[in-house]
């Protein structure tokens, strides 16, 4: 006999008790997106709000998941707890996430005050799963209240992640193309921290002085945060000390000059409107089947109609 599934309610209970295992069983559902992942984010929104999110970015190489690994290391000697969306390519063949990230990170496994989740982008085009916000908002609700979402790297820099973070930090290697490439991407316009990682290597200080005069021909207003630029090595450590300094220095700015605000009310509209996007898109594919859909097909295939007359027609019972 199948065992019954718990509704999310349940689920969401135990995972406030601390139970690892539902916690995962509510981002599954999350990643799913049907109404159960709705009722997840209903539970959780109102018990969210005290988290703050970590983005990191950057070239595909770069060493993301090796400096986060250090990075839960530093918050674990603090005695903080983290958690960690990894955000993966879709696997071609099962849409799953690809689990490379969690791998780099299994020193953190056992440890019951990290929790690290891979999540498929599922072909999503700005590298974030739809789900992200969802999944950190969750993450937060429980009790998670430092959260670090690491995009991934598939040969184009992802830049949404501003739009999903508190604090972006982008992340770098020697060498005057990877400053150049990340001018190219857009990522000075949404650096908050730069990282130069592998900085055991030659050409960290070109490196720095690149993007010091990229900083410098930017249009950033004098009294805006200026991005520190600040070398690491995540196979060490060294850096890492830094960079958590630098994110503590971003944030009470971001919350004294009310920029914090401002990026959150902008991050809740996104997803609103995502949201009934994508609801839309959905009552779309509904409503796109049928007799009269073919026949209607049939006739704009014919020119015996227009396509806007023909979706004007479709879209009458929705507008009713």
């Amino acid at each position: 006999m199948a065992r019954q599934r718990k509704p999310a309610s349940e689920l969401f209970a135990d995972a406030l008790d601390g139970d690892r295992s539902a916690l995962a069983r509510l981002l599954s559902l999350i990643e799913r997106g049907d109404d159960e992942a709705r009722e997840v984010g209903r539970l959780a929104y109102s018990r969210s709000g005290d988290g703050y999110t970590i983005g990191l970015t950057g070239a595909p190489g770069a060493g993301k998941s090796t400096l986060t690994s250090a990075i839960i290391g530093h918050l674990r000697s603090l005695e903080l707890e983290v958690a960690v969306l990894a955000i993966d390519p879709s696997s071609p063949f099962t849409g799953g996430a690809i689990l490379g990230d969690r791998v780099r990170m299994q020193d953190h496994a056992t440890d019951p005050g990290v929790f690290i989740r891979s999540m498929a982008t599922r072909g999503h085009l700005g590298g974030l799963s739809l789900a992200t916000p969802e999944a950190v908002r969750l993450l937060d609700a429980i009790g998670r209240h430092w959260i670090v979402v690491e995009t991934v790297g598939v040969g184009q820099v992802e830049v949404e992640v501003a739009g999903k973070a508190d604090t972006t930090v982008v992340v770098v290697n020697p060498g005057w193309g990877d400053s150049v490439q990340a001018n190219k991407a857009g990522l000075m316009e949404i650096a908050d921290i730069f990282v130069i990682n592998k900085a055991d290597r030659k050409g960290v200080d070109e490196t720095a002085r690149d993007l010091m005069q990229m900083l410098d021909l930017s249009d950033m207003p004098h009294e805006a945060w200026r991005p520190p630029i600040i070398p690491a090595v995540g196979t060490t450590g060294q850096g890492v000390p830094e960079i958590w300094d630098a994110v503590l220095e971003h944030r009470a700015a971001s919350e004294a000059s009310g920029e914090l605000d401002r990026r959150r009310t902008f991050r809740l509209r996104e997803e609103l409107r995502e949201i009934i996007a994508q609801r839309l898109g959905r009552r779309a594919r509904e409503i796109c089947t049928g007799d009269r859909w073919d026949e209607l097909t049939d006739e704009v295939v014919a020119r015996a109609t227009d396509p806007w007359t023909a979706a004007d027609e479709m879209l009458a019972a929705v507008d009713a």
